[in-house]
């Protein structure tokens, strides 16, 4: 750990506990928030990270200007982990995800000003629309698997149509997402980056041949001012196609499982649908689609929570971890969907992170969990889980938290 030891030395770095998926986090953080708030971690691919645990430390590290997005600022332990020239700085990361001020406060204007709450509530017939008819492909078979036929599925129709990228083509941006979303190291990631890379360039010339009422033709609009250069346009895609597809795919999943975990708050749910904006942000805090935020790098020296940092070191925030705090929430490991959001004391959580990097997509995210939990319930209001739920498995991610399916059973209709 990142604690010093009884004779005054350092702690070595423990293994990540990330690597094995047999684990259950959420015991470990409840370890870590209790025995070593902020602890150095190594994971298989020999990266170092300093890992955030408790919520105010978390809440503050997100804020903290020390801590940057600037992978230079970590290279030597990037290097240590083989990605010095890997992820951190490939073709499809420039944009204001791995950014500082003031580039990071140009181009998270430039998105917002694009990326409006207008276009987000024109989508809300769509979003039904698409809720409905995969609906249709499964409340007759009286069993589904939650995360391939609806959770999947979803979300990648809206942000296809938001982004204006073809419909057909989401098998393969969908699987090329989840190459990236695994850890790194991973063989299986492969040339994936170049690949995603190349489909995106295609895109953004294809709609500029032909632009039209979508966010790719604005943000290609806001280039031809030079306010964006062609690799920010490409990563800004991909941060916005990646991040608005994952996130909202993990929420239904692990929102699902934890009412089907939780029959008493699934069958107040289906009591109270007007309790549904309250629960879906009770799944956020309960099982946070993205485990740990994106890596930030000390800039200088510095602590947290009487740990030293030193320049150089990569930290990890654990938004997974900070949801749960005993000084957040007493009772955070139970699901009550009667909490009131954002209420101090009841459910501040920082599933969306927190400060500048704060998810620009949250009120889309919100917005299909509301209407796909409202139109299941109301549609398919009996699921419940078709396996023992001690063969759910999670997807290997370094950051997020999303199930790799959800058998489910119900009355056929």
């Amino acid at each position: 750990m990142s604690q010093a030891s009884a004779d005054g030395e350092p702690r070595a770095a423990q293994p990540d506990f990330i690597d094995d998926h047999s684990t259950d986090p959420h015991r470990e953080y409840a370890r870590l928030r209790a025995e070593c708030p902020v602890a150095h971690l190594v994971n298989k691919g020999g990266m170092h990270v300093h890992v955030v645990s408790r919520y105010d430390d978390a809440k503050a590290a997100l804020a903290d200007p020390r801590l940057v997005k600037d992978p230079r600022a970590g290279l030597r332990r990037l290097q240590e982990a083989g990605l010095a020239n890997g992820s951190a700085q490939g073709p499809l990361f420039q944009h204001m995800l791995a950014a500082d001020p003031p580039e990071h406060t140009r181009l998270r204007r430039l998105v917002a000003a694009t990326f409006t709450a207008r276009r987000t509530q024109r989508l809300r017939p769509r979003i039904q629309q698409i809720t409905d008819e995969l609906i249709d492909g499964f409340a007759g078979k009286g069993e589904a698997d939650f995360v391939r036929d609806f959770g999947d599925v979803l979300p990648t129709f809206v942000i296809a149509e938001l982004l204006g990228i073809p419909v057909l083509d989401r098998d393969r941006f969908h699987h090329w997402a989840r190459q990236i979303m695994r850890p790194p190291g991973d063989p299986r990631r492969g040339d994936v980056e170049e690949r995603f890379a190349r489909y995106l360039d295609e895109q953004i010339a294809r709609k500029r041949a032909r632009p039209g009422d979508d966010l790719v033709s604005a943000l290609i609009s806001v280039q031809a001012e030079d306010r964006l250069t062609e690799a920010e346009l490409r990563g800004t895609l991909f941060l916005l196609l990646v991040a608005g597809y994952e996130t909202t795919t993990n929420l239904l999943g692990n929102g699902m499982l934890a009412l089907l975990r939780n029959p008493d708050q699934y069958a107040l749910l289906r009591e109270r649908p007007d309790l549904m904006p309250n629960a879906v942000e009770e799944f956020l805090r309960y099982e946070a689609p993205v485990a740990r935020a994106s890596l930030r790098f000390a800039a200088e020296d510095l602590e947290i929570a009487g740990t030293a940092i030193p320049q150089g070191e990569i930290v990890l925030v654990a938004l997974l971890s900070a949801n749960r705090d005993e000084q957040l929430l007493p009772d955070g490991d139970r699901l009550d969907i009667t909490r009131t959001p954002h209420a101090p004391g009841t459910n501040s959580h920082m599933a969306f992170g927190h400060g500048i990097h704060y998810c620009l997509g949250a009120p889309l995210a919100r917005l299909e969990a509301q209407i796909a939990f409202e139109t299941l319930l109301r549609r398919v209001p009996d699921i419940e889980l078709a396996v023992p739920f001690e063969t759910i498995t999670y997807r290997p991610a370094s950051l997020m938290r999303g199930l790799e399916s959800l058998p489910i059973r119900f009355s056929s209709r």
